[in-house]
């Protein structure tokens, strides 16, 4: 389906516009899926996104300086988003010993077997580009790339 009926306008003031729109609605679209992918697991996108950051950390701790520069959604609370995922038992705190007012944050065992869980049903939300070749799929995030040099 294209935009145009997705959304059920007829047109747009320009092709910049109708890129953004698109790119906005895709977005929410993509988001959706995922989100229904975590449901069982009760965690949000940004929650996940944290256990994906560590886990690529892992075994090596990070302190949320570090979460916050690789985190894909730069508004989201990363100290919040840990003290939900602490009462889930999928991380650990500890005291920097290099910086008492800094903490590490380490994935668990939990936290690892629930993404090893979630990579197995990941497949499902990335079968939706995969009307996309890996050409297309290259090209598609080299435009987004390109897109955002611009600001």
């Amino acid at each position: 389906m294209s935009i145009e009926q997705d959304i059920k306008q007829s047109s747009f003031k320009s092709a910049h516009e109708k890129a953004v729109v698109n790119i906005v609605y895709t977005n929410n679209w993509l988001a959706g899926l995922q989100m229904e992918v975590l449901k069982p697991y009760d965690l949000t996108l940004q929650q996940y996104n944290v256990l994906r950051i560590l886990r690529g950390h892992y075994p090596k701790p990070i302190t949320v300086i570090g979460i916050i520069e690789r985190m894909l959604d730069k508004m989201s609370n990363a100290s919040r988003l840990v003290d939900k995922l602490l009462l889930k038992d999928l991380v650990v705190r500890h005291e920097c010993p290099n910086d008492r007012r800094a903490v590490d944050i380490l994935i668990t065992q939990k936290g690892l077997d629930v993404l090893a869980e979630l990579d197995s049903m990941q497949k499902f939300w990335e079968e939706k580009l995969y009307g996309l070749s890996e050409a297309e799929a290259n090209q598609l995030s080299d435009l987004l790339d390109k897109m955002r040099k611009t600001t």
